[in-house]
């Protein structure tokens, strides 16, 4: 799975998002963002491809805290992003859902009690 079937924004560099890597080709990225857009790949598509020469560029550029943390931050988002799609919901929708119940339950407490 990745992003870019979800980023369609023309015109902004989240759109050269895609299976083709065309963020490589992009000037619109520092050379450490297509580095962390390489990292995300691999752990979200291929794992394979975090071999060791990427490891080697990855510690040129990040520390080794950065990359645990950009690490955990791609695969919490990745995992999340692929439960939403197994509850079978648009973007907004759980939290629109959330809010409403929310807004159910606070109406409860302000209520009087039944006698």
């Amino acid at each position: 799975m990745n992003t870019a079937q979800f980023v369609r924004v023309q015109g902004h560099r989240m759109s050269l998002l895609d299976e083709q890597q065309s963020f490589l080709r992009s000037d619109q990225f520092t050379p450490r963002e297509k580095l962390a857009l390489r990292y995300c790949d691999a752990i979200m598509r291929n794992p394979t491809h975090a071999d060791d020469a990427m490891w080697a560029q990855l510690h040129t550029e990040f520390t080794e805290p950065e990359l645990v943390e950009l690490g955990h931050y791609i695969g919490f988002m990745s995992g999340g992003q692929r439960w939403l799609l197994t509850l079978h919901t648009a973007h907004g929708e759980l939290a629109a859902e959330m809010d409403r119940r929310k807004k159910e339950e606070e109406a409860k407490e302000l209520a009087p009690a039944a006698k």
